[in-house]
């Protein structure tokens, strides 16, 4: 149950600027909160039980809960920004009080890193954090002072083809580097 919840959230969170853009005409921003809300709250009862996940649920409820009290269609575009703002926390504490993202995945498949491997994913994830900090800055100044459209099409297309961009990349460089092990 707790991966289909996670499905939703993940489908809502790709959806979202999507369906802010052309909900708006037929659904109250109370809506999209009890909507979120609801997903999260499930995601909190089923999901691990560790501090980072629950914390995150916790905050975007409270986002949700805001966005129910106050109705306000602004504060519907700064969805993409508390995200941003989650995942710019989970990789940037991870290097402070580690093992990095980027090295627990890599853990994942190969238990057992060489001490190069292990500098690599560290700054891998340095990259992730920078992006996910200008991604959030950038979305933040969408919402700000952009049309409704604009954030739209940065939130919902052009900031998943960074993301993409990156991750090719960064998988580019990485057979670089394993072929030089």
């Amino acid at each position: 149950m707790s991966r289909l919840i996670g499905l939703g959230l993940l489908l809502a969170g790709l959806l979202y600027p999507f369906a802010v853009y052309f909900g708006m005409e037929h659904f109250a921003p109370w809506q999209f909160g009890l909507l979120l809300g609801g997903l999260w709250l499930a995601r909190a009862l089923t999901g691990e039980r560790r501090a980072s996940s629950l914390w995150m649920a916790a905050a975007a409820m409270l986002f949700c809960l805001l966005l129910a009290l106050f109705d306000s269609p602004q504060l519907l575009r700064w969805y993409p920004v508390l995200i941003s703002s989650f995942m710019l926390g989970l990789f940037g504490l991870s290097l402070k009080y580690g093992p990095p993202v980027a090295e627990r995945l890599a853990r994942l498949r190969e238990p057992a890193l060489p001490p190069k491997a292990i500098r690599y994913t560290r700054q891998v994830t340095v990259a992730w954090s920078v992006f996910f900090l200008c991604n959030g800055l950038l979305a933040a100044a969408l919402t700000l002072w952009a049309p409704l459209s604009w954030w739209t099409l940065y939130n919902g297309l052009i900031a998943y083809g960074l993301m993409g961009l990156l991750f090719a990349i960064e998988w580019l460089l990485r057979q670089r580097v394993r072929g030089r092990a």
